[in-house]
């Protein structure tokens, strides 16, 4: 392999490698429903983006009534999404004072619903190991298995 091709495969790499993990990843923004758990819609983006910079790039197709209960990684959300709810960030050298506490324990308390859908989707492998297959096809791959689960839950009810 030429030296040419090594620094073009290099750079092409470079957006994939995320300083946090230590390896080449890619991101996923899942979207879901409160009331009954389905996956909405997804965004997928090299694993160097920011999780409010991907949000920004591909956005998602959310309406404006529904409320938007997000982590502290899409603290800007509220600029882009009027009715959308972040938790209140601990201020650098202080502590958050009792209502602001409560407040985040609240949102926690809603956000909860994510998580039994990232256990699902870690079942199928896509999210919880090495995804060792082309990512050109990883956002295909994630979007049926989301179509599978959401035909799980919708046969269950």
């Amino acid at each position: 392999m030429s030296l040419k091709a090594r620094l073009s495969a290099l750079k092409k790499q470079r957006g994939y490698y995320s300083g946090k993990q230590k390896q080449h990843t890619l991101k996923t923004q899942v979207v879901v429903n409160q009331a009954n758990g389905q996956i909405i819609c997804t965004a997928f983006g090299k694993g160097r983006v920011h999780d409010f910079r991907l949000f920004q790039l591909q956005p998602l197709p959310l309406l404006p009534e529904p409320l938007c209960l997000a982590d502290k990684g899409d603290q800007g959300l509220a600029q882009v999404h009027t009715n959308s709810v972040t938790p209140t960030k601990k201020p650098r050298k202080a502590k958050l004072d009792q209502s602001e506490r409560q407040h985040n324990r609240l949102l926690a308390r809603l956000r909860i619903v994510v998580e039994p859908v990232n256990r699902r989707l870690k079942i199928f492998r896509i999210l919880a190991e090495r995804d060792r297959n082309r990512r050109r096809r990883f956002s295909l791959r994630f979007n049926l298995i989301a179509a599978i689960l959401n035909f799980e839950l919708g046969s269950l009810s």
